[in-house]
Formats: structure tokens, C-alpha cells, sequence
């Protein structure tokens, strides 16, 4: 027995959760990410039954000298939810969720999904704040920032974060919330986790249970006027409404239509969360574009909408990300967007405007570490594929369509929706927060144990 064995097996004993071994039964099926881009073959996984577990691999990690990456879902675009050679912190076991209706708080385990989230919280007529996929981890999601339909009406998901239990670089379980830790607090909020391992957030509820929601569909000859109206629109809409500007292939399967299947369109994906009988009015405008093809739009509780992505977007596929923020999309960006759009490599592939006015604007560019408060949209260009073969050209068609689109840019971009694109497209994602930031990880983990992230490197 090599002396890593040793070292393993005396880990493997203080845990009341599994370690996981190259040579395990479970291995591959243990290692295996979201995005298939990524094959990474850790030397050990633990998957923890509780906080002490975290501690107990965190500390093993650091004195063994070990690249350590924690994984909530695993959805992680660059794969930083894995490392070669390297400890996993899995949290999946680790999926609670506490709602308290009376005080519209909810405590979620560091490794819940947002499924988990979604059917606690609507259970109470309540919801807070995340992304379009259900099966996205919820740590990670809401850590980066939270995006999703609910931006304008209720801000990002780290607006929504009232405190966090961390697991330092130390070792030591810290609270942090306006009072308790108030400058890890702060770096949480959008700082991912290069702090330490959130191993439970607590966040607000908001009344939210059924919504007036889904897709529109328009033809692609229409792509250009639509995406001209949209601008304007979703910028004065009332803040109940939520609205994503997507380029898509129409699924080939129901319910949409046999005739549209696989058909490029232009779409909207509408959320209402305002009184059911004012959503006919909001859309009305919606409704009038020329070239509509499908109005999908219908009474559906929350989880239902939060979860519509979910069988396009099956783990095991081959994904490649670009993001920007944007401020203004003038009339050279739509031309560009419309060119690109014709060119949708697969029928997974896409490009979403996600709105990021409203709430989320309420909140000042330094309060939180996410900067761009000024940007109205978050853009995603996402290549998709099943087969690994055709993961060059989905490659090429994002890193085109975004280099194409990105003059028009704020500048940086959501570290959620990031491949591993270098250190100063991480520093261009904070802006002028970087530096707090910097000084804060110096504090909390001067070691920078924590890196298998989209670093943040300790002040010197």
C-alpha cells in the first residue's frame, strides 16, 4: 500500500459520506460532468454526508497538497466542477432545503438543484431567484450571480442571499451575512466559490407560485425587425414581466408543432408573474409582431417553466460558452446576431438576451461584486451537440458569432456562463470590484487553496 493510499483510507475513515477511487465500482458514473467537453479523472471523490465531511476533505486536500474542485451540480461550462489528478468535493448528497413561509426565507444545501429549490419553495406559493435549467446546481448558479425569469421582478440570485456557512480554506465553519463576516458576505455574492466551500445559503422568497409563461416563435425572415421591437419593448415593460430573447431550432418533439420541428426561428420566452388577467395585456404588443409561428404562452406553476429546458439540455452533451454583458444593441449587433442565427450549428445551439434591468438595477455596482449594473442584458451564445465530434464546430460557431458581437459589448462577462477564457477575462468580469475582491481572498484563503474556479488570486 503506497503512502496516497495510506493517506486515502485515513480520509475514507473519517467520513460518514463515500470516497471515491479511480479503481471503485461507480468511478466514471462519480466523475462525470454536465458538459462531456470536459473527461476529468480526479485521484480522489468524496461525496459528503455533511459539513464535517467538507472540513474533513478540505483539510485533507490542503495538507496533501492537492488541487481541490467542489461540485454542487456539475453544470460548470469549463468544467471547473473537476479537476485531473485532484480532490472533488461532490456536496450532491448534501440537497436540503428548509423553507420558512412565515419569514419567506429559505436555507438550501450546498448541493441542491434547483429542481430541489423550485418544488420546497412552490410548495408555499414562494420562489426565489435562478437560472432556465432545474437540474443546474443551486450553489454554484446563485454563488455566480443568477440569472434567469425572474431578474426583473425580484434581482439576481446573490440579491437574494441573506447570509451563507462556509468552509474556509482553514478548515474553520464560518457564518457570513450583513453582520457575521459582512466582507466575505460581500465576496460571495457573486464571487463564486473561491472563498471557501458554501455548504448552505439562506436567501429570500418572494411571492411567486403561478405564472403566465413560455415560448413565442417567430419565423427567421422576421428575426431582424423582431429583435429591433424587442429592444425597446422589454426595457419599458413592467418589471412583472420577464422575457428572453433567444435564436433556436424548434424541438423535434411535442408539444411544438410536427411542422415547425427543427425549424430556425426567432423567440421570446415570456414569464408573467402579475395578476393571470393583466398578462394579455402585457403580451398584447408581443402578439402583433409579424411572422408569429407559436404562441405557447399559458398558465404554469413556476417549476414548470424553471424545468421546460430540462429535457433539450440532458446532462452528457458537448457545450461550448461565450458571454457578454450588453448595454444597447444598436442596428449593426442585430444584423450580426440575424447572420449568425442562419447559422445555428446544431439544433441545441442558441444565443439568449437574458433582461437584467429592473430589479437587478436597484442594486448599486458595488455592493455586490457583480459590476455591470448598468448592462440590460446578459448574452449567451451556447454550441450544443451530443456527439463529440462535432465539438470543433460548435466551438467555431460560438467563439465567431461572439467575437463578431462582442465590439458591441459592456465589456466582461457572467462567470457562469465562461469557458476557461484566462485571467483577464475574469478580472474584466469584475471590473472595479476585482481589487476588493482580490484583498478579501487574500483574507479568507491566502493560499488560494481554493483555484479550480474562475480565479480570483489572493493580494500580495
Amino acid at each position: 500500500m503506497t503512502e496516497t493510499d495510506i493517506s486515502s483510507e485515513q480520509l475514507a475513515s473519517q467520513l460518514q459520506g463515500t470516497l471515491v477511487r479511480p479503481q471503485d465500482p461507480g468511478y466514471d458514473e462519480a466523475r462525470a460532468l454536465y458538459n462531456a467537453m470536459h473527461d476529468k479523472r480526479p485521484a480522489l471523490i468524496v461525496r459528503a454526508a455533511g459539513v464535517e465531511d467538507v472540513v474533513a476533505a478540505v483539510n485533507f486536500g490542503r495538507e496533501q497538497g492537492l488541487d481541490i474542485a467542489i461540485r454542487g451540480g456539475g453544470h460548470n461550462g469549463a468544467g471547473l466542477a473537476s479537476v485531473d489528478d485532484g480532490l472533488v468535493i461532490d456536496l450532491s448528497r448534501m440537497n436540503g432545503v428548509e423553507v420558512d413561509a412565515a419569514n419567506r426565507t429559505v436555507v438550501i444545501e450546498g448541493g441542491a438543484l434547483f429542481a430541489d429549490v423550485d418544488a420546497a419553495t412552490n410548495e408555499h406559493g414562494l420562489a426565489t431567484p435562478g437560472g432556465i435549467i432545474s437540474s443546474t446546481g443551486a450553489g454554484g448558479l446563485m454563488l455566480g450571480g443568477g440569472i434567469g425569469h425572474l431578474s426583473r421582478k425580484a434581482g439576481l440570485s446573490i440579491d437574494n442571499i441573506l447570509g451563507a456557512e462556509v468552509v474556509l480554506a482553514d478548515g474553520r465553519v464560518v457564518n457570513a451575512d450583513e453582520t457575521e463576516n459582512p466582507d466575505l458576505y460581500w465576496a460571495i455574492r457573486g464571487g463564486g466559490g473561491n472563498f471557501g466551500v458554501v455548504t448552505k445559503i439562506r436567501a429570500r422568497l418572494h411571492p411567486i407560485d403561478t405564472v403566465v409563461a413560455g415560448p413565442m416563435f417567430w419565423s427567421l425572415d422576421d428575426a431582424a425587425d423582431l429583435l429591433k421591437w424587442y429592444r425597446d419593448f422589454i426595457l419599458e415593460a413592467p418589471e412583472e414581466l420577464g422575457g428572453f430573447f433567444a435564436f433556436l431550432s424548434v424541438p423535434p418533439a411535442p408539444p411544438f408543432p410536427e411542422e415547425l420541428h427543427l425549424q430556425k426561428v426567432a423567440a421570446v420566452v415570456w414569464c408573467w408573474t402579475g395578476p393571470a388577467d393583466q398578462a394579455d395585456e402585457a403580451l398584447a404588443e408581443a402578439r402583433s409582431q409579424p411572422g408569429l409561428l407559436l404562441d405557447g404562452v399559458q398558465p404554469m406553476p413556476l417549476p414548470a417553466l424553471q424545468s421546460a429546458f430540462d429535457p433539450i439540455f440532458p446532462a452528457g452533451e458537448q457545450w461550448y460558452w461565450r458571454a457578454d454583458f450588453v448595454e444597447e444593441i444598436p442596428d449593426e449587433a442585430v444584423e450580426k446576431h440575424v447572420e449568425y442565427a442562419a447559422q445555428l450549428p446544431s439544433w441545441q445551439s442558441t444565443m439568449h438576451l437574458y433582461p437584467i434591468d429592473g430589479a437587478a438595477h436597484r442594486v448599486g455596482p458595488t455592493d455586490t461584486p457583480w459590476g455591470y449594473r448598468n448592462a440590460n442584458w446578459g448574452q449567451v451564445i451556447v454550441g450544443v451537440d451530443p456527439d463529440p465530434a462535432n465539438a470543433q464546430t460548435i466551438s467555431d460557431w460560438a467563439i465567431a458569432y461572439h467575437e463578431a458581437l462582442h465590439p458591441f459589448a459592456a465589456g466582461g462577462a457572467y462567470v457562469n456562463m465562461m469557458m476557461d477564457e484566462g485571467q483577464e477575462r475574469v478580472k474584466a468580469s469584475y471590473g472595479r470590484n476585482y481589487d476588493r475582491l482580490a484583498k478579501i481572498k487574500a483574507e479568507y484563503d491566502p493560499g488560494n487553496v481554493f483555484h479550480v474556479n474562475q480565479n480570483i488570486q489572493p493580494a500580495s
